[in-house]
């Protein structure tokens, strides 16, 4: 099976990394000479837009998929017109657009929060007047880690804040007072089989993920069936074939206890505990459904955590030492804000895992 990717960061280096022992060989379309899965495979150096480039990998290919969400939608739709395109581009389309993404959850029955769109002055008085503060005002499209948005703690600084993002296209999203934030990572082949891993929870700093927690500590069936009800919807609305990604707050006093942030149609960051923690890793499984295979089983072999190395790559003997640790680095040249590896931390329970999470932390 030959796997074209567009994109070729860590996550299509370790999609690489599952799929080479299943037989499967990889080309990937990056413009950056140092992409990290150049390694693993053909590495054609083109932009994402690039027809010449897009047509040799899909003359290559037996099937086409992605590692990041800002993937031109209309890039993969020119592709499709050759081969198999997994997900579908219009995943891509609902996803790169705020509000076309919050439309699409609210049509399905998941609930959301508040929201409006802005783009223009009197629009974004509108939004104020309607969603109130405090608030976020996010760009519309192109967002991710934190970028592209900003507080609005009171109506008076909604139009600097505008300001500060170029007035740009723009959502007003209501300021969720959550409990934590969640995510279910969840897979769908082509013939409609679905999985999920279980619920696991995330924390961030300076709107980059920093810590998740597999499971989530104090997840109830209850929880985790709504979760996979939401995630199903969206897999069967969008014909889905692959790993999708939903983001939640957990908030108290809202129906089902669950409002959906927002999803990505790819593998996900808060997935990468799955390569030692699960059965089978979120990309293993995501290359499965593309192609057409039957997906692995998603058990958890133990508790989970998962750290990011974000800036700085600290020295690796000390957290090679730590019992049921796996370090997983990217070959990326360091700068604050970059995701340069990550640690997952295995333990029998969760008081284990804490231990064990607790040493690892105080070496980074």
């Amino acid at each position: 099976m030959k796997v074209a990717v567009l994109g070729g960061g860590q996550l299509a280096q370790m999609m690489a990394l599952a799929g080479t022992p299943l037989g499967m060989s990889f080309t990937f379309l990056d413009p950056a000479p140092d992409a990290p899965a150049g390694s693993l495979g053909r590495h054609v150096r083109s932009g994402f837009e690039d027809p010449e480039g897009l047509d040799a990998i899909g003359q290559w290919a037996d099937v086409v998929t992605w590692d990041f969400e800002n993937v031109p939608a209309a890039s993969a739709r020119r592709l499709a017109h050759q081969v198999a395109v997994y997900p579908p581009p219009r995943s891509l389309e609902v996803s790169q657009d705020r509000v076309v993404e919050k439309e699409f959850l609210r049509s399905l029955g998941i609930p959301v929060p508040a929201f409006a769109p802005v783009d223009s002055n009197e629009s974004l008085r509108r939004a104020v007047e309607a969603i109130g503060t405090p608030s976020v005002l996010k760009t519309r499209r192109f967002g991710y880690d934190g970028k592209g948005q900003r507080l609005v703690r009171a109506a008076g600084e909604a139009e600097e804040a505008w300001r500060e993002l170029a007035r740009q296209p723009a959502v007003l999203e209501a300021f969720v007072p959550f409990t934590r934030e969640l995510s279910v990572v969840a897979v769908r082949g082509r013939e409609g089989a679905v999985v999920a891993y279980p619920l696991v929870e995330n924390e961030h700093g300076e709107g980059i993920l920093r810590l998740t927690r597999a499971p989530a500590p104090g997840l109830t069936p209850r929880l985790q069936h709504r979760a996979e009800d939401y995630v199903g919807r969206m897999l069967a609305a969008l014909d889905y074939v692959g790993v999708l990604a939903l983001e939640l707050f957990q908030v108290d006093g809202v129906d089902g206890g669950l409002l959906a942030n927002e999803f990505a149609p790819r593998v996900h960051n808060s997935g990468h505990w799955t390569i030692e923690g699960a059965g089978t890793s979120q990309f293993e499984n995501h290359l499965r459904a593309v192609a057409g295979l039957p997906l692995g089983t998603l058990d958890p072999v133990d508790c989970s955590a998962m750290v990011n190395l974000i800036g700085t790559v600290p020295e690796t003997a000390p957290l090679l030492a730590l019992p049921g640790t796996h370090l997983h680095l990217y070959g990326k040249k360091p700068r604050p804000g970059r995701k340069l590896g990550h640690v997952t931390v295995l333990g029998r329970t969760e008081a284990e895992r804490e231990s064990r999470l607790r040493e690892v932390l105080a070496r980074l």
